[in-house]
């Protein structure tokens, strides 16, 4: 019997980010090129996997995706690539999960838990088998190595540390 895999229906996808800039406003950021695979029936013991390839974030702000691909930040010339890997799924309530796992960004891994909320399996006009979940969570950059700030006048940071991950993902089920 083999594994049911669900793949990321990439055209109704999105991993979005946020992040306190001057400690006054947000600035929002996405990552346009990633991919995300289930593995398994049963989504509690489901293989979940995640790739995003760091050159592929985007602020609407030319220079300032530069500067996030530098050394400074993401130093994507070297990592061009995160990684997540799931190592658990809670169920809180019948649409509400905990997943846990490793995060990869350049060369450091941590354990960070998301909160998922389960949209539905649902078939397309053509068939197709699909599911959706919403993914939110919180990271400290610093943990991953990407330090760079400057010091404001008034006190406070340039940019926080705290940063905001959403995600909006669909699946399409292989057959």
């Amino acid at each position: 019997m083999s594994t049911v895999k669900w793949s990321l229906d990439t055209a109704h996808s999105e991993l979005n980010f946020k992040v306190k800039h001057l400690m006054i406003s947000n600035v929002k950021g996405s990552f346009k090129d990633f991919s995300v695979e289930i593995l398994g029936e049963d989504f509690a013991t489901s293989k979940v996997n995640a790739q995003v390839k760091t050159t592929s974030i985007f602020t609407n702000n030319e220079d300032r995706d530069n500067h996030l691909r530098s050394a400074d930040f993401f130093d994507v010339e070297n990592f061009p690539e995160m990684k997540f890997e799931g190592t658990s799924l809670t169920k809180k309530s019948d649409d509400e999960f905990t997943l846990v796992g490793n995060l990869t960004i350049k060369d450091v891994t941590k354990e960070v838990a998301l909160a998922v909320d389960f949209g539905g399996v649902s078939k397309d006009p053509w068939g197709n088998e699909k599911l959706g979940f919403s993914v939110k969570g919180k990271i400290n950059r610093k943990d991953f190595g990407l330090n760079w700030n400057a010091a404001l006048e008034t006190g406070g940071v340039l940019v926080s540390d705290e940063v905001r991950i959403e995600g909006e993902l669909q699946f399409a089920k292989q057959n």
